[in-house]
């Protein structure tokens, strides 16, 4: 199989970009490598901000391991729940995360819902931890879109512009393949939109623009918040890039741009309600 990956715009080529490496015969993939060290680094970026702002370290690890947890399989479930036509009949492969097949979405369902049992149980303030926990989540966002393209996936739909991205028809699922994707094709290759790479850079500047924000905040949950709405914005559009999309039933949406859609009119009528709310208290 070709391995190259390119961005021909850019005058950037790759020419052996594998999928997976071997320790001591175990196959281990660069995807899992990605989604583990984001992980990592956003639950010790968390950590660091919940001692920060006086949370018990103990109990905030305690939560974050849990919430992980909770997370990936939320993120599992919700991806097999719209591509239920495929999985009904494929059942066994419901539990083989190896090939990709998780929804940021479904992550942050299955974590927040931890979240609310766990701040319940142990009487903590929810917005104040979701306040600390959303830098880390971007973090682990930021870094882990880049197992899409060691998978060659999450890609939007065919561009000749700055970030266009070039690969190997072979080396893709043909049906992430779109009509006007293959019309285009070329020599063997494709040519298409980097949406995990937007997503990437839109979650870095997302997180510059909390970290610098965080101090300032005027009431607890605003910082999870403007996390909901920025993200939100960002991936309404980059979801209308991409050709895997993870489509609704009856109306065929796409899921993610309708659950944004909702996110970030929420988020809208939250943050406002909390500004008149503290300009009353001040």
């Amino acid at each position: 199989m070709n391995e190259s990956i390119a961005f021909p715009n850019l005058n950037l080529y790759f020419e052996h970009v594998g999928r997976s490496f071997h320790v001591f015969g175990i196959e281990i993939t660069y995807y899992g490598v990605t989604l583990a060290i984001g992980m990592m680094l956003g639950i010790a970026f968390a950590f660091r901000e919940a001692k920060r702002v006086g949370l018990d370290p103990d109990r905030f690890f305690n939560m974050a391991l849990i919430a992980v947890v909770a997370g990936i399989i939320g993120a599992r479930v919700y991806y097999v729940a719209f591509r239920w036509d495929y999985y009904r009949d494929h059942l066994m492969e419901i539990f083989n995360y190896r090939q990709g097949g998780i929804a940021v979405y479904g992550s942050i369902i299955g974590a927040m819902i931890a979240i609310v049992i766990y701040t319940r149980v142990k009487r903590m303030s929810f917005r104040l931890v979701t306040d600390t926990c959303c830098m880390g989540l971007l973090i682990g966002q930021f870094i882990g879109r880049w197992g899409n393209f060691f998978n060659r996936e999450a890609f939007g739909g065919y561009t000749d512009g700055l970030f266009a991205m070039r690969l190997p028809i072979n080396a893709v699922r043909s049906g992430d393949i779109s009509a006007d994707i293959a019309a285009h094709a070329a020599n063997g290759f494709i040519q298409v939109h980097p949406t995990f790479l937007y997503e990437s850079l839109w979650n870095l500047g997302l997180f510059c623009l909390l970290f610098f924000f965080r101090k300032h905040k005027r009431f607890d949950g605003q910082l999870f918040l403007l996390y909901l709405l920025g993200y939100g914005i960002g991936r309404f559009w980059i979801e209308g890039l991409r050709t895997d999309q993870l489509l609704m039933p009856v109306t065929g949406l796409p899921v993610s741009q309708v659950l944004s859609g909702v996110l970030v009119a929420l988020a809208l009528i939250l943050l406002v309600a909390g500004h008149f709310t503290r300009r009353k208290i001040s």
